[in-house]
């Protein structure tokens, strides 16, 4: 019970700040007009297959959109550095994180050893199954990560209405109803990739009994990140 009214305290708060979190329609400075976020990856095309304890994971980037981001996911996981990770906090109907060597959900640097900048789109929105970075505010990147894991059914009327007055597009609004995600951590939070498979696993993993701090009582991990191409 005492979980259940957290987890509504925490909504209760994200509704509240919503409005002052997605001001307009333009997300910021996008590099492309085309860009599909479930499109499937085309031949050739830069993918990660994260392989965890629960299954695995495809991945497809928006280099165009978050370079940084993408060159910093990319990097750190030929390097190895999410190897062996766990995802250190998992919030059902929400979504799951990782990307934290320490594990506790302060740790972690990207490839630079310092913190880079936000890199907003309207072209890519945290839908469900969005890959976005994790953070402490603005323009604190580092190597932390999720995977947006809310389905529909959360779109709720009250986040329509806050959309709506935000300016959001009709057809993003659209979307957010028709497959679900976390519309008020646009222009919050750095999208760069979108998992084309394996929302299955995410959604097991979203699943699991946790404890304190959202934290898996029984660890997921991260065995390896494939960085690879679409056949």
């Amino acid at each position: 019970m005492l979980k259940k009214v957290l987890i509504t305290l925490l909504f209760m708060t994200i509704l509240i700040s919503f409005a002052g979190c997605s001001k307009s329609t333009s997300l910021g400075s996008s590099a492309s007009s085309d860009t599909d976020q479930f499109a499937p990856p085309a031949k050739g095309e830069t993918i990660a297959i994260m392989k965890t304890s629960m299954g695995d994971i495809k991945i497809k980037f928006f280099p165009n959109e978050a370079p940084k981001a993408v060159e910093n996911f990319t990097s750190h996981a030929q390097n190895g550095y999410y190897d062996n990770l766990i995802f250190h906090r998992v919030i059902k109907d929400f979504m799951i994180q990782g990307g934290d060597p320490t594990g506790t959900g302060r740790g972690g640097e990207s490839i630079w050893n310092k913190p880079f900048e936000d890199e907003f789109s309207e072209n890519v929105r945290n839908y469900r199954g969005a890959l976005s970075m994790a953070n402490s505010g603005a323009n604190t990147n580092g190597s932390q990560f999720f995977i947006v894991q809310a389905p529909a059914k959360t779109i709720t009327n009250e986040l329509i209405n806050n959309m709506k007055s935000n300016k959001f597009k009709e057809d993003v609004i659209d979307k957010y109803k028709e497959i679900g995600g976390t519309p008020w951590l646009d222009n919050r939070h750095t999208v760069f990739g979108q998992i084309y498979e394996g929302m299955d696993v995410v959604d097991k993993i979203a699943a699991v009994e946790v404890g304190q701090s959202d934290k898996p009582l029984n660890e997921v991990r991260i065995l390896n990140i494939e960085i690879t191409t679409a056949p």
